[in-house]
C-alpha cells in the first residue's frame, strides 16, 4: 500500500529529475527533515533518464566552474555514502579546433581552466590523435586536454540522491502529479495533488520541461521551452575497447565518446527544432521522440568526416530526446519574483548532469538561508523580462540558444531571433543614425553608431574600433550623447520614503531634496544585492535609477523589505527616458536648447528645466568621466529634446564607448566587478557607505573594517596597442596567477588596453604584471584608482559656458 501524503511539509519539491532529486539530498542534508518530493510518473522519467551526462568542469565564470566541481565531488562522495555505484568514468575530455578562432577559443578556456584551478593543457594534433585514434585529425590544428572530466550514469546518480536522501528522512511520492499551487497575498501555500492537499512554507520547483506550465499556476513567470535534442548510438566497432575521453568536436557542433564499445554521437546543431505545445503532456513517461535523420543529415555528414569508421557501422538507433532551454542558455535558480516561496531549479540547457549536484546544493541553500552558497547572479531566477515568456518568443528563441551550446564564445556576439522585444523611444532616430543594435532585457540598445555593414566577429580589434574611438573623442573633447533609457527606474514615495531608503541602502539617504546619491543596496552579509543612484526630488519622493537587467530583481527586493514603511514602489521605467549627454562642449549645448540653468546645477546635484519647452529633470553626474547630466525626461518628449541636442552639436555614442570609458575611469558594475560575493570595501567603495550604520548589512560590514578588510580592485594598462583583452582573463606576477579581469577594453582617451580586476593579493601601484589572452602573455602595469584623470578634474570642471 502507497505511504499517505502527509498534511503539511516545509519543503515540497516538485520533479524526479536529477535537478529534484539532488535538491531533496541537499535539502536534508542541511536539516530540513520533512522535506518531500513530488513525482508524477517516476523518477529520471523526464529528461534526466536520456541524459549524454557528460560532466566538464570549466564553465564560462568562477562560480559556476566551482558548482560543477562541487558536482563531481558529490559525485564520488555519494559511491562510498550510500553503497550505490553511480556509473563515475573519469577518462577525461578532448577539445579540438579545426579553425583559427576556435583554436583561441579553446586556448581562452585553457587559460580561464589555470585561473579556476582546473587542469586544463594546449597539446599538439598529434598528441589529439593519439588519444583519439579513431578521429581523423587531418584538419585539427590544436587541441585542449582536460584529464579530470567524465560522465556519469545518469539513473544511477539519481538513486544514490534518492537512497541518500531517504536515510535522512525526506520521503518520495512517485506516480503523485501537481494539479494546482495554493497562493494567498503573493505567497506559496500548498500544494494540490492527484492524491490530496499538501501545505508547505516552500516549493522548489524543478520540473524540467513542464516547469514553465507549473509556475504559471503560481503566477510566476518561467521562461523555458523544450528542442528536440539527437544523439546517435551505434553497436560495438572495432577500434574501441574500455572507455575513452569525451570528444568535442564542437566546429562540427558534435560531441562523441564511446558507449557500450559503440559510439555515441551527439549535436548541437546551429539550429535546432523548437517542440510544438502540448506534444509534451503528463503520459510522456520515459518517452521519445520520432526519428529525423532528413534534420540530422547535415550532422551526420560531420560525424563521418570526424570518424570515418563510422561509415560501417551499424546504427542502433537515433535517439531523440526532449531538452529545456531558456532565453539566454543558462539554468534558473532562485525565489522568483511573482511568487515568495516558489524556488526555481531548471532551465538548464542540457548541462543538467554536470550542474544537478552543486545547483541543487544552491537551490536547497537558498531555500533554507535566502541565498545561495556563493554568487549565481547569471541564473537568477529573476532576470528575464516578462516579454521573454511568451511562447512565441520562446520558441523562435530556444531552437538558437541550442545551437550556441558550441558557438565560439566571440565577444558581443549577439542573438539573432526573438528580437525588437522592446523598443526605446529614440528607435527609429538609432538605426537612422547606424545604430548597431544590442539586446539588453528585451531592450533593442544602440551598441555603436555609423554601421555600414554587419560586423564580422572576431578576438582580434573589433570592425568598430573606429566607430568607438569616434564617440569616445566626441565625449572627451566635444559632446556625446548617450541613451540611458533602458535604465531601470523605480519611484519611492511616501511619508516614510527616506526611513524606508535608509534601512534598505547603505549610503546616506537623508540628504536634502535636489541631492543625487550613490548607493548600494547591501544584504546581511554585507555584500551587493545591487548598486543604484537615486535621486531626492521631493521630501517623500526619491528616485532610484538601477541597472537595465536589475528592474525585476531590485523591485522585489524592495518590495519584500518595505515591511510596515509607508511608501509605495513604482516601476516606472518605461514611462521616462533618459539622455546622458556629456563632454566639455555640453555647457554650450544645454544654454544653447534653453537650459542655460543646467550650468547652475552642481555636481551630485539635480534639478528641473525645459528644453526646447520640454520638462526635464537634469543630474550632474558621470558615468564616462567626463562633465554633463544625465537628463530624464517622458519618454515622449525625447525625440525633441535629441533632436534639439543633435542638431546643436552632440554625437549620438553608444554602450560600446560607454563601458570602455568607465573602465579607464575605475567605475565598478554589477555583474562584473560588483556582486553578492563582494563587499563595498573590497571593491573600493566603502567611501559610499553610511558609516552610522542601521541599514541592511552595516553589522557585517563594521566586522569586515575591523577585521582589516581591503579593496582587491584595480586597473591595469597593456603595453601591446594590438592586445585585445576581453574579461577572464589570469594575471601573472613572477609566474603565479594573482587574479583575473572583471571588464576589458580599448582605452581611447589613453591609446592603450585598458581592463579592471579582481587581485587575490596586495599589488603596489605601477607592478609590472602579465595577461594571458588565450595563450599568450602581454605585459601590463598595475594601476591603483582611476587610469585616466586620476583626480576627477574632467567630470568637476567648471559648467560655465566660457569653461
Amino acid at each position: 500500500m502507497a505511504q499517505p501524503l502527509p498534511s503539511h511539509a516545509s519543503v515540497v519539491v516538485i520533479g524526479g529529475g536529477i535537478m529534484g532529486t539532488s535538491t531533496l539530498y541537499h535539502l536534508a542534508k542541511m536539516g530540513v527533515g520533512d522535506a518531500i518530493l513530488l513525482e508524477r510518473n517516476a523518477l529520471t522519467s523526464g529528461t534526466t533518464w536520456h541524459s549524454a551526462a557528460q560532466v566538464r568542469a570549466l564553465r564560462h565564470s568562477r562560480n559556476l566552474t566551482r558548482m560543477i566541481q562541487y558536482s563531481v565531488d558529490l559525485y564520488a562522495q555519494l559511491a562510498a555514502e550510500t553503497g550505490q555505484s553511480v556509473g563515475w568514468i573519469q577518462e577525461g575530455s578532448l577539445s579540438i579546433a579545426t579553425t583559427p578562432d576556435r583554436l583561441t577559443h579553446i586556448r581562452r578556456q585553457a587559460a580561464l581552466a589555470q585561473a579556476f584551478g582546473i587542469d586544463a593543457t594546449e597539446i599538439s594534433p598529434a598528441e589529439a590523435q593519439e588519444r583519439w585514434p579513431l578521429m581523423n585529425g587531418s584538419d585539427v590544428l590544436g587541441a585542449v586536454w582536460s584529464p579530470d572530466d567524465g560522465r556519469v550514469s545518469p539513473s544511477d546518480v539519481c538513486a544514490a540522491l534518492v537512497k541518500a536522501a531517504k536515510s535522512l528522512g525526506a520521503k518520495i511520492f512517485e506516480g503523485t502529479g501537481v494539479t494546482g499551487i495554493l497562493t494567498e497575498s503573493g505567497k506559496v501555500q500548498a500544494v494540490e495533488t492527484t492524491r490530496g492537499l499538501v501545505t508547505c512554507d516552500a516549493i522548489a520547483l524543478c520540473g524540467g520541461l513542464w516547469s514553465r506550465e507549473l509556475g504559471a499556476m503560481a503566477g510566476a513567470e518561467v521562461p523555458l521551452w523544450p528542442c528536440e535534442h539527437f544523439y546517435l548510438l551505434t553497436r560495438p566497432i572495432d577500434g574501441i575497447s574500455g572507455n575513452m575521453p569525451t570528444l568535442s568536436d564542437h566546429d562540427n557542433h558534435l560531441y562523441i565518446r564511446d558507449d557500450s564499445g559503440g559510439l555515441l554521437v551527439g549535436c548541437f546543431e546551429p539550429m535546432g527544432k523548437a517542440i510544438a505545445p502540448g506534444v509534451l503532456d503528463e503520459t510522456f513517461e520515459f518517452g521519445l521522440l520520432a526519428e529525423d535523420w532528413d534534420h540530422f543529415e547535415p550532422m551526420m555528414m560531420n560525424a563521418l568526416h570526424r570518424l570515418p569508421a563510422l561509415e560501417k557501422a551499424e546504427v542502433k538507433m537515433l535517439l531523440n530526446g526532449p531538452e529545456s532551454f531558456t532565453p539566454d542558455g543558462a539554468f534558473m535558480l532562485g525565489e522568483t519574483a511573482e511568487t515568495k516561496g516558489l524556488f526555481l531549479g531548471c532551465g538548464m540547457n542540457s548541462v543538467g548532469m554536470a550542474s544537478g549536484g552543486g545547483a541543487g546544493m544552491n537551490l536547497a541553500h537558498t531555500i533554507i538561508h535566502g541565498h545561495p552558497a556563493y554568487d549565481l547572479s547569471e541564473a537568477d531566477a529573476k532576470r528575464f523580462a516578462p516579454v521573454f515568456n511568451s511562447i512565441e518568443h520562446l520558441m523562435a528563441r530556444a531552437p538558437e540558444v541550442l545551437g550556441t551550446h558550441y558557438d565560439i564564445a566571440y565577444p558581443a556576439k549577439q542573438l539573432a531571433t526573438g528580437r525588437d522585444l522592446r523598443v526605446l523611444a529614440l528607435d527609429a532616430e538609432h538605426r537612422a543614425a547606424g545604430a548597431h543594435m544590442g539586446q539588453v532585457y528585451g531592450w533593442e540598445r544602440p551598441l555603436y553608431f555609423g554601421k555600414a555593414t554587419e560586423p564580422r566577429l572576431t578576438f582580434g580589434r573589433p570592425d568598430w574600433f573606429e566607430n568607438v574611438a569616434t564617440e569616445v573623442r566626441a565625449a572627451h573633447e566635444a559632446a556625446a550623447i548617450f541613451d540611458a533609457s533602458p535604465f531601470g527606474k523605480i519611484d519611492v514615495e511616501g511619508p516614510d520614503a527616506e526611513a524606508f531608503l535608509l534601512h534598505v541602502c547603505a549610503g546616506y539617504m537623508a540628504r536634502a531634496p535636489g541631492s543625487v546619491i550613490y548607493t548600494a543596496m547591501l544584504n546581511a552579509r554585507g555584500t551587493f544585492e545591487s548598486d543604484l543612484t537615486a535621486q531626492r526630488i521631493a521630501p517623500d519622493l526619491y528616485r532610484l535609477f538601477v541597472g537595465t537587467t536589475a528592474i525585476k530583481r531590485d523591485l522585489t527586493w524592495l518590495r519584500r523589505h518595505s515591511g510596515t514603511f509607508d511608501v509605495t514602489l513604482t516601476d516606472t521605467t518605461e514611462a521616462y527616458a533618459v539622455l546622458a549627454l556629456m563632454g566639455p562642449d555640453a555647457a554650450r549645448i544645454a544654454a544653447e536648447v534653453g537650459a542655460p540653468e543646467l550650468n547652475d546645477i552642481a555636481y551630485f546635484k539635480q534639478g528641473a528645466a525645459h528644453i526646447v519647452g520640454r520638462h526635464v529633470r537634469a543630474a550632474r553626474m558621470s558615468y564616462v568621466g567626463e562633465a554633463g547630466w544625465e537628463i530624464t525626461m517622458r519618454a515622449e518628449n525625447a525625440p525633441a529634446v535629441y533632436r534639439a541636442l543633435t542638431e546643436a552639436g552632440a554625437t549620438p555614442a553608444g554602450l560600446f564607448a560607454q563601458t570602455a570609458m568607465r573602465i579607464e575611469k575605475g567605475f565598478c558594475a554589477m555583474g562584473h566587478e560588483l556582486d553578492s560575493d563582494v563587499t563595498p570595501i573590497a571593491a573600493g567603495l566603502d567611501f559610499a557607505v553610511h558609516k552610522s550604520g542601521g541599514f541592511i548589512g552595516a553589522t557585517a560590514l563594521a566586522q569586515a573594517r575591523a577585521e582589516g578588510a581591503q579593496s582587491h580592485i584595480a586597473s591595469l594598462v597593456l603595453d601591446d596597442v594590438n592586445a585585445v583583452p576581453l574579461d577572464h582573463e589570469p594575471i601573472y606576477l613572477d609566474g603565479t596567477i594573482i587574479g583575473e579581469t572583471t571588464s576589458a577594453a580599448f582605452g581611447h582617451r589613453i591609446g592603450r588596453p585598458v581592463a579592471l580586476a579582481h587581485l587575490r593579493q596586495g599589488v603596489d601601484d605601477q607592478t609590472p604584471v602579465t595577461l594571458d589572452i588565450a595563450g599568450t602573455h602581454y605585459a601590463a602595469k598595475i594601476i591603483h584608482g582611476p587610469i585616466c584623470d586620476r583626480t576627477g578634474v574632467w567630470m568637476r570642471r567648471s559648467s560655465a559656458v566660457s569653461a
